[in-house]
């Protein structure tokens, strides 16, 4: 069974940082491009960062500003993480990991995603 398991999410100040994580399993994502997106209440799910499979190469999204970063490893299997900075009360939201369709696709839109996460919340408080 294909799974991606997050964690990592909770309640935080303005200004402050979280690190979330996703840990794959079932097989192997080491080749897929992994990203995390987010979900806020009455929004649609939208982009905040993708990295490919040899870790170099990563994406944001505009509204990340530099206070974010992705990072992954591929010892045993894909376990992709999001480093979040200086962050914002608009950064609360649903944070669902997500894993491209196929090897070495790009993922930025919803529909580049083959496998999603149950999401874990992250509350901002001001």
């Amino acid at each position: 069974q294909v799974q991606l398991v997050e964690s990592g999410g909770g309640l935080v100040q303005a200004g402050g940082s979280l690190r979330l994580s996703c840990a794959a399993s079932g097989r192997s994502f080491s080749a897929y491009a992994m990203g995390w997106f987010r979900q806020a209440p009455g929004k649609e799910r939208e982009f905040v960062a993708a990295i490919m499979p040899g870790g170099i190469i990563s994406d944001y999204g505009e509204f990340v500003r530099g206070r974010f970063t992705i990072s992954r490893t591929n010892v045993k299997n894909a376990v992709v993480y999001l480093q979040m900075n200086n962050v914002e009360p608009e950064d609360t939201a649903v944070y669902y990991c997500a894993a491209g369709i196929g090897p070495y696709l790009p993922v930025r839109r919803v529909d580049s995603v083959g496998s999603w996460g149950q999401g874990t919340q992250v509350t901002v408080s001001s």
